[in-house]
């Protein structure tokens, strides 16, 4: 069986409520689910035996705008046993913007959740320092959502004196 096979067969074994959406694109396998299963997928990806997803590589967000479902969040996870990339994502609601997090799963995701609320103001739920890692604390604004201009709001942002 191919390891694609193998990994679909084993999320929808084990997972039969997650609304799982599976696509491929250039050979590239992309689950799609809900959020709420976020955190226990992402521990059965790792721990079973013959996928060990031991490599959490990047997480991300993508913001649709106009779209019911106005973010996505988006994790690149990394079999090294089997030299194998899977790409997860999950829709967040703007009025429920919260996930859980996965720095339980992947503890170098902690940094990684931690840019995604800086940037797009995603919590991550139980996470166990999720402070702004770019932008002053104070900064009220999320720089990488659709709605935030381009050239910044004046006078939001103070700059460091001389």
């Amino acid at each position: 069986m191919e390891l694609k096979e193998l990994i679909s067969q084993k999320l929808n074994d084990n997972f039969v409520d997650a609304e799982l959406e599976f696509s491929e694109f250039r050979y590239e396998l992309s689950v799609k689910l809900n959020k709420k299963f976020i955190n226990p997928v992402c521990k059965f990806l790792k721990e079973d035996p013959e996928l060990e997803f031991l490599l959490c590589e990047d997480i991300t967000a993508v913001d649709w705008a106009k779209r019911k479902n106005r973010f996505t969040v988006v994790y690149h996870i990394f079999s090294i046993k089997n030299s194998f990339r899977l790409v997860l994502k999950a829709d967040v609601d703007e009025n429920d913007c919260n996930i859980d997090t996965v720095s339980s799963v992947w503890k170098t995701s902690n940094w990684q959740e931690r840019e995604v609320f800086d940037m797009y103001g995603i919590k991550f739920n139980a996470h166990p320092d999720l402070r702004r890692i770019y932008m002053p604390e104070e900064f009220e604004y999320h720089p990488l959502r659709k709605d935030f201009p381009l050239l910044g709001i004046p006078g939001s942002l103070p700059l460091p004196k001389k």
